[in-house]
């Protein structure tokens, strides 16, 4: 399976969008790339799902319970989500629909839920996902103050998993900077090994802000 499984190391940090961005610039640069949002929850009612905006991202080459097997209404980890609707994911059922779109595609983007650690299922969390997918993993942080230690947390439990870490991407959330964010992308880099590939800029406007995105990553995360 050829592909990235997109984390972060917390919720709101932008993940979505550096997933979309990954996608439109694969199926620009002509690989038929497609993604994947396995359990998606809390979507805010007249706005587009993280899974819709996926889709999109893909020019629509899939239908949206291909691209997202579960949905929940509750702004909770999707296993908690799904308990409290008296559901249950199925990670056999994840695993056959990302393996199903991959057979379809040339590549796939899975978009996890929170960070990596989060719980999918009652038993796996997205660490687990990422596993048995065996797709190396992009780790979206961000710019400001705090993110070191939740980027190094981060790298040390995929390593300790033993998962590929194809790329870290800080993201900026907030129009203003704290005085970290200078400083945050060199710590990183020292206390992991690991330079992020890119930290991105804050764009107010959401269609100028994915296109400023696809524009900078372009070329530096391969799949």
């Amino acid at each position: 399976m050829r592909g990235l499984f997109v984390t972060a190391t917390d919720t709101g940090v932008g993940k979505t969008e550096i997933a979309c961005a990954l996608l439109a610039s694969a199926r620009a640069g002509g690989l038929d790339a497609v993604g994947l949002k396995p359990a998606q929850s809390g979507a805010a009612l007249g706005e587009r799902s993280d899974a819709e905006r996926l889709r999109d991202a893909c020019g629509a080459a899939e239908p949206l319970d291909a691209i997202c097997p579960y949905s929940f209404a509750a702004p909770l980890a999707p296993a908690v989500a799904a308990r409290v609707e008296r559901r249950e994911i199925s990670f056999v059922r994840v695993l056959e629909a990302a393996r199903a779109l991959a057979a379809r595609h040339a590549a796939i983007v899975v978009e996890g839920a929170g960070g990596v650690l989060v719980p999918l299922t009652e038993r796996e969390t997205y660490a687990d996902l990422a596993a048995a997918l065996a797709l190396p993993v992009v780790v979206v942080a961000r710019a400001g103050l705090g993110t070191v230690n939740h980027t190094a947390l981060t790298v040390e439990a995929l390593r300790r998993r033993g998962l590929a870490l194809a790329a870290i991407v800080m993201n900026r959330t907030v129009p203003d900077d704290d005085p970290s964010v200078p400083h945050n992308a060199g710590e990183i880099a020292r206390l992991t090994g690991i330079a992020p590939v890119a930290v991105l800029p804050f764009v107010r406007d959401i269609a100028e802000r994915a296109g400023a995105l696809r524009s900078m990553l372009a070329g530096k995360i391969q799949f």
